[in-house]
């Protein structure tokens, strides 16, 4: 029989199917899942899966591009900007870089996004409808990728930093915390098992890689922490810190645990951008 079955079914399931084994999980019950929640006839999907599980492993865990920082040199020129490499660390991949956007900048872009700032909301896990939740206490505001000439300079310069394209990646989330707001613990990555992430992941696919801006100085706490390394980013405004939320094969890091630990003393702002796997 030749691979058409696989080939019949519509490309994000194709790419679900092939990441999911690519990450060990069993044929069986992911089955179960494509019958649940893409209500497909089961022996379709068993056999689908098969197929896929019969192709030869180059075929099933294709090295994929991922955004990347070329940390090689201490400074790194990004169109009109030159950016300073401040601390890496290869596994998972972080790395923090200093003079990203101006103080100018962070000032225009917070006085543009303050009249816009709701409750940040979650992705649900059932639906991938967005929620307010207890977890995540800040206010934000979601902005179209290029909406303004401010707004297109700063996604260039991410996008040329991570030498990725500026139509893989989400608009800038620009969210501001109180005194005690947070955002514990939590993976950026949609994990493809559920179905509300999976959702979101039929424009663009995966998040492959995350930005977040410092936008502003915080007198105490608002760090950016990874709790299963130690490691907490400090929020310097101007600086930026990069993660990558995949390997190169597309599967989820997770390594990448990480939270907003609560402000304790001032405002903190920040940008965030979400790179993608494909165009979005």
């Amino acid at each position: 029989m030749e691979n058409t079955v696989l080939a019949s079914l519509p490309k994000e399931w194709q790419s679900w199917i092939l990441e999911n084994l690519a990450r060990g999980c069993q044929p069986l019950a992911m089955g179960e899942i494509m019958v649940r929640d893409g209500h497909f006839d089961n022996r379709l999907a068993q056999a689908a899966i098969e197929e896929a599980r019969n192709s030869s492993r180059e075929s099933v865990a294709v090295r994929q591009p991922v955004p990347e920082i070329n940390t090689s040199t201490n400074t790194i020129q990004a169109l009109d900007r030159s950016v300073q490499v401040l601390f890496t660390l290869k596994t998972p991949r972080i790395v923090l870089l200093g003079n990203v956007v101006s103080d100018e900048e962070c000032d225009a872009l917070c006085a543009y996004a303050q009249s816009r700032l709701t409750r940040s909301p979650v992705v649900g896990d059932e639906d991938g409808s967005t929620k307010v939740h207890a977890e995540r206490t800040s206010r934000g505001a979601m902005l179209a990728r290029g909406e303004t000439e401010l707004i297109a300079r700063i996604d260039a310069r991410l996008g040329a930093l991570a030498n990725w394209p500026v139509d893989h990646a989400e608009g800038l989330q620009v969210v501001h915390y109180e005194k005690g707001n947070e955002y514990r613990p939590h993976f950026d990555w949609f994990d493809p098992n559920l179905p509300g992430p999976r959702k979101h992941m039929e424009q663009g696919g995966q998040r492959v890689g995350t930005f977040v801006v410092y936008l502003s100085d915080v007198e105490q706490g608002g760090g950016t922490a990874f709790p299963g390394l130690g490691l907490e980013v400090q929020p310097r405004k101007g600086n930026a810190v990069f993660f990558a939320n995949t390997n190169v094969f597309g599967e989820p890091d997770k390594q990448t645990l990480h939270a907003g630990s609560p402000v304790v003393r001032g405002v903190k702002f920040i940008a965030n951008k979400w790179l993608r796997q494909r165009a979005y």
